[in-house]
């Protein structure tokens, strides 16, 4: 198992490229199962996630060919198998994603309960209420969802009683080829539930709304194949402003698109940022100044993304004044908080809020990576610190970070990769 070591004190200088989005090409990926001809999908960041996806895929019978510009083609002509493992589930959350594809397609589905991020309880009962309401028979037991339709989905009104992300998809998906319109209230909004929208519609599929809190679904009989390119990841690209911020540095993103991530650099020039921005890069400058301590509630898009949480939780730990990180999405998402505390942060937690009161200097330490945007908050953390910072299971930062050693060093970062 990999670590990675940084040598903090470097602030950060040049320009990267950002990687296609993670939430945006699990989803795409399962969505191809609802296609008759072959799904051709570009940007697609080389990511752990990914590869995990590629295998459940291929071990249900899809096709699938990469080529050099890590472009996946994926043919369903031959599928056979409409199980999803727990040995692959357990791994990846976003699995789950399939269930909708299978069942509307092939009418069946046998779909591990998920795992993923240890950061909070995230049922997937709206997506089998949502399924039901659609005419589905659905079944939990063994630690498996089992589900089947007689004939096709049928359109239907559904309601969700909390935004989520996934259930959005899965049923929007599902709906695609279901008899009938439905239509999703309280859907999620996210730029990725969009992006999904917008590949299924590339296929044929009738989809009108997303991107708001009501999509409507017209169900077609079929779907073709299309070709996609993901949109950008708007949480690798907070990630590196964070990462430019939190050094006193200057950092160019490119291949990004900042109306996606308004509310991060709303708090990015509250925490004094310069920042510039054109339609597909942004620029963020510091000029050399330490942070000013900003304040953060978490939301569902629009508003502040959780998955940005632990990285401005490292920011504030390092600020000029007193933060708050009010967390209203997941119950256990501070888990970085106290290997932050080992490298010599204040921090103060009450309940679902972190009070930082910003030092001067962080010290390197051993840590170790608790879920994906821990890791990252660990890194940037790393990145300030006087000395060395180990961070261990990094296999995290794999899931969602496309070669994030790499891209950091390429910003003057002190920063290696070294096996366990």
């Amino acid at each position: 198992m990999d670590k990675l070591i940084i040598t903090g004190g470097v602030p950060l200088d040049g320009t990267i490229r950002i990687s296609g989005a993670k939430n945006s090409v699990l989803p795409i990926l399962a969505a191809t199962l609802l296609a008759d001809g072959p799904v051709t999908i570009g940007n697609v960041p080389h990511l752990q996630d990914v590869t995990t996806t590629m295998e459940l895929l291929g071990g249900m019978g899809v096709e699938l060919m990469v080529d050099e510009r890590m472009s996946i083609e994926a043919n369903t002509s031959s599928v056979d198998n409409f199980s999803a493992p727990y040995e692959l589930v357990k791994t990846m959350r976003a699995s789950i994603l399939v269930l909708g594809p299978l069942l509307a397609r092939f009418g069946r589905a046998e779909v591990s309960l998920p795992g993923g991020c240890a950061i909070g309880s995230r049922p997937v009962n709206l997506h089998l209420q949502g399924l039901e309401a659609m005419g589905a028979e659905v079944r939990v037991e063994n630690g498996y969802i089992r589900a089947h339709v007689n004939g096709r989905l049928k359109g239907a009104h559904l309601f969700l009683d909390n935004v989520t992300v996934t259930g959005t998809e899965n049923l929007m998906m599902a709906a695609a080829l279901a008899r009938g319109t439905t239509v999703i209230e309280n859907a999620a909004r996210e730029p990725e539930v969009e992006d999904l929208a917008n590949c299924l519609i590339a296929m044929g599929a009738g989809i009108e709304g997303a991107g708001t809190d009501t999509i409507t679904i017209h169900g077609v009989e079929r779907l073709e194949g299309c070709r996609y390119n993901v949109l950008p990841d708007r949480i690798e690209t907070g990630t590196y402003l964070v990462a430019g911020a939190i050094t006193g540095g200057r950092v160019r993103l490119k291949d990004t698109r900042p109306e996606i991530i308004d509310s991060v650099l709303v708090k990015l020039e509250e925490a004094g940022a310069e920042i510039d921005t054109g339609p597909d890069w942004i620029e963020l400058d510091m000029k050399g100044n330490r942070p000013r301590a900003v304040d953060v509630r978490t939301a569902p898009y629009p508003a502040f993304p959780t998955d940005m949480q632990a990285q401005f939780t490292a920011l504030d730990s390092v600020a000029e004044g007193t933060g708050t990180i009010r967390e209203s999405v997941f119950e256990n998402r501070f888990m970085h908080v106290q290997e932050l505390q080992r490298m010599g942060a204040d921090i103060r937690l009450e309940g679902n809020t972190a009070i930082c009161i910003g030092v001067e200097k962080l010290t390197g330490a051993p840590v170790m990576a608790t879920d994906l945007r821990a890791s990252a908050s660990l890194v940037l953390a790393g990145l300030v610190a006087d000395g060395d910072t180990i961070v261990d299971r990094i296999y995290h930062i794999d899931r969602g970070y496309e070669c994030i050693e790499e891209k950091l060093a390429q910003l003057g970062a002190r920063i290696r990769r070294v096996p366990a």
